[in-house]
């Protein structure tokens, strides 16, 4: 499949959107595993004896990390034909599996997400700050809305380079400040993938439905990333696709 609109504007503008790669089974998949993850946090919050953990915030918003080591499953998902596609289109022709997270926005007044970028929180926890721009791909698992606190971006904030994030504290969001007329919201059927460079600058907005909005994200790397001075392997770095070629199937 070719994507030659999206592999152009990826690299002119740092996004692009591939609308329904993930209908069928595969976004179905993703939805079963979903309910699963936010009670793991929820427990979580309950065994730690509080309301909040790290950028996760009970009943308000979910961050559900390494979700692929728990549920296998998922890897049909992450290992699939239509990823290798779009990391050909946006990354080229060397793409690891790197990380994946469940995203979820509770209902009637789930928190908004801070503009940043997400190699600003590779760098703001302590991984390498010469690391090359990964991939992110957001898979709603909800039609995303303005309402129910959909992605933004700032078009070609990827030339910028890795910028100085801040600490929030009343939501610990690592963040920056941005100029938001230069933003642009997406609004994406479920089943869509919305593909950005770490270092485009992006936010959502709060969940002011009656629903929860539900996300989940899959990320690739161009290399094998290592955390500075131990040289150790930083998450994953599992090979999908090698000299152009998808080499990783589930």
């Amino acid at each position: 499949m070719s994507y030659q609109r999206q592999s152009s504007q990826f690299a002119e503008q740092g996004f692009a959107v591939f609308e329904g790669v993930l209908t069928g089974d595969l976004l179905n998949l993703l939805r079963e595993q979903c309910d699963g993850f936010v009670t793991r946090e929820d427990a979580r919050m309950d065994a730690a004896g509080v309301d909040t953990l790290g950028i996760s915030h009970r009943g308000k918003r979910y961050f559900a990390n390494e979700c692929q080591r728990e549920q296998p499953a998922l890897r049909r998902m992450l290992f699939s034909e239509a990823m290798a596609n779009i990391c050909r289109a946006t990354l080229g022709d060397t793409a690891y599996f790197f990380f994946d997270q469940y995203v979820v926005k509770g209902p009637e007044g789930g928190l908004p997400f801070s503009w940043h970028q997400d190699s600003g929180y590779v760098v703001g926890n302590g991984g390498p700050s010469d690391h090359l721009p990964y991939l992110t791909c957001w898979c709603p698992l909800d039609d995303a809305t303005l309402d129910n606190g959909t992605v933004r971006v700032v078009p070609g904030s990827h030339r910028a380079g890795i910028l100085p994030h801040a600490r929030r504290a009343a939501s610990n969001d690592l963040a920056v400040d941005v100029d938001e007329g230069d933003a642009v919201a997406i609004e994406a059927p479920a089943g869509s993938v919305v593909a950005f460079s770490s270092r485009t600058l992006h936010a959502t907005g709060a969940n002011r439905t009656d629903r929860a909005r539900r996300v989940y994200l899959a990320q690739y790397t161009a290399e094998a990333m290592l955390n500075p001075g131990t040289r150790q392997l930083r998450r994953n770095a599992i090979p999908l696709v090698q000299g152009g070629r998808q080499v990783t199937f589930a």
